[in-house]
This record gives C-alpha cells, structure tokens and sequence, in this order.
C-alpha cells in the first residue's frame, strides 16, 4: 500500500489513506479481508486493478456483510448489526425457543470466585464467553455483563455459567438490536464517563466505562475493570476519566489521518462532583496525593485546551450500564441514549 503511496495510520496500523485533490480513498484490512471506501471513485478503480495484480481478489460489491457484522442503509443512515450471529449461536446453545430475559444481568449480582463454588464445563464456558465477547462489536449493551463473565474464564461455576445463559436470553429477545449511524449538525467529539466504585464482589475493584460519540453517533465503548483498588469513589472516578481521555484523544488522531482536523475541545462529561471539581482545580494536592499520574495527565489535557470535563446529572449519564447492572426502566433508557434501534423489530 505504501508503494501506492498510500499512508499508513498512526493510530490504526490497518488503515491506509489516499488524499488527492481534496478527495479520499480508504482501505482498511483485517487477516484477508478488506474494505474500500472513499469518495475518490477513480482512485479506489485504480486500486482494485493494482491489488487484483499482486492477488487473488474477489469484488464482493457495496458493504452488506462484514466479519459477521450486518450491514443495512436508508435514508436515515447506516445500520450496523449481528443479527444473524445471534440467531446461529441461539440455535447452537438451544435458545431459540427460550423465554427472552428483560436485561443482560440481574440487579446487585453478587458473582465472584468462592471456596464452595460449583464448578462446571471449562471448555464449553470458555467458548461460549468468547462468542459473546465478539458481539460487542455492535451491542453495547450487553459490555458490561460480558466484562463480568469473562473475568471467570480460568474457574467457572455453574452460577456464571447460568449467568452467561442470562445474556443469551437476553439477545435472543432482540437479536436484530443494533447501532444506527446518522447524518447529524453536531459537528463535536464528546464522550461519557463513570465509575463503579469496588464493584468487584471477589478483588474489590472498580468497573469503570466510557462511550464516545462523533457528531452524536456512537463509535467506541468499553467496560473495563481497574487495574488497582480504588481507596476513594473519586480516585475511581479520576481513572475512569483519564481512561475516556485517552480513547477521545486516539479518535481525534484517527480523523486527523482522514483528513477531518477537529480544533475545538472535546466534552469528557462525569457525573461526580468531587472528581470535575479536582480536574478543574488541581490546587487541591492532599487529596490527589494517591492519582498523581492521572490527575497531572488530565491537568495538562484541560491546559491545552484538548478537552472540557462538565459535570453531568446521574440521571443523564449514558453509560451506567457499563458499569453495573440496572433496572429494566433505567436499562432501556439508556439504551436509547446510546442510540441502539431494532430495524427487525414489528411496527
């Protein structure tokens, strides 16, 4: 590709960019699979020729299928789902006639590793959990539930083994659920972020989770459990913000490398309190003393101007779901904040 003087990204080593006369041609690559994309239709011609030269190709025509990722458009935008994933992992777990759960995972679980846990089928558990962790790729709203099972994969029980089916009833009552992306006027990066303090019921560590919105369209998410405890809620919350920083910075370099220069800050919204206040006023050194790291990375993000980091209300925080198990009330709101539709879904 560069010999095609196309560029490689910096943030992305499998996408490679081609400007020309204010025109763009994209390729991005995974194993040997690939998509072409841009609106320099000469140029992306051109590059079929030259690929097709060196390989064996094949043209599958517009983007419909993709890694097991559906792909549907209409005049409100792009579609993307895993519909028919789901339906085959239904059929080979035998839920497909299952009565659907409400939500991922119940609420003030209390999973974890104890002495007198049940075990039960490793293998099987392990294969299971890695199917789920690939739907992630489009249904944020089971991150949470699958960061949870996934921390069990080395000693399984049969109560996070019943967990894991929970999921799959979960989806099999919405497998079409997925991420509509839209034209919008919100020309901005903002993202969301939050913390569940020493949610983890066996290590006592904290769960925190981000999502990022581009134009008010969500593109990254993630559940993550920290790496250390967390002595303070805003200690927690101070990790949860540097990791959103983080991820808002390494959109702002993908899109730099499309060609798309975003100037103006990006919103890091948070809604605890104590944790805004600090970012803003780092005076406050007695109670910053155990995140110096994290406090000083923000501190030079908010000097630069790079980023804001507003406070929000909990009630509109968007990514509760991401760090702990819900309501159904709550659960569905926030699934309709983060813009998640079921286009297979009865009208």
């Amino acid at each position: 590709m560069t010999k095609f003087r196309y560029k490689q990204s910096n943030a992305d080593h499998t996408l490679f960019i081609k400007q020309n006369n204010g025109k763009v041609a994209i390729l991005i690559v995974y194993v040997d699979d690939m998509v072409l994309t841009g609106d320099d239709l000469e140029e992306m011609k051109s590059l079929e020729k030259k690929l097709a030269a060196k390989f064996d190709m094949k043209d599958l025509g517009q983007l419909r299928y993709f890694l097991g990722i559906e792909v549907a458009r209409s005049k409100e935008g792009i579609f993307l789902s895993q519909r028919k994933y789901i339906l085959d992992l239904s059929s080979e777990t035998s839920m497909l006639a299952c009565k659907p759960s409400k939500t991922p995972m119940e609420v003030n679980h209390s999973l974890g590793i104890y002495p007198d846990q049940i075990e039960t089928e490793k293998t099987r558990y392990q294969r299971l959990v890695g199917k789920l962790i690939y739907l992630l790729r489009t249904r944020p709203n089971i991150s949470y539930s699958v960061s949870i099972v996934s921390r069990f994969m080395h000693s399984p029980s049969e109560e996070h083994m019943k967990a894991v089916f929970r999921i799959l009833r979960y989806l099999k009552g919405a497998p079409g659920k997925g991420l509509l992306f839209s034209k919008c006027n919100k020309a901005c990066i903002e993202g969301y972020t939050d913390s569940n303090w020493v949610g983890d019921k066996t290590t006592r560590q904290s769960t925190s989770g981000y999502s990022t919105f581009v134009e008010g369209n969500l593109v990254t998410w993630r559940s993550k459990k920290q790496k250390v405890v967390a002595t303070s809620s805003a200690e927690a919350e101070f990790r949860g913000m540097s990791y959103g920083i983080c991820e808002l910075l390494w959109i702002k370099s993908v899109l730099a490398d499309l060609g798309i220069m975003h100037n103006r800050p990006m919103n890091l919204y948070c809604d605890n309190k104590a944790t805004v206040e600090i970012a803003q006023n780092p005076i406050q050194h007695d109670r910053t003393k155990h995140v110096e790291v994290d406090r000083y990375f923000i501190k030079e993000k908010l000097e630069k101007g790079v980023i804001q980091t507003p406070y929000i209300r909990s009630e509109n925080q968007v990514v509760d779901i991401l760090t702990k198990a819900v309501s159904v009330k709550m659960f569905e709101e926030m699934i309709g904040k983060l813009d998640m539709i079921d286009i297979h879904a009865p009208t």
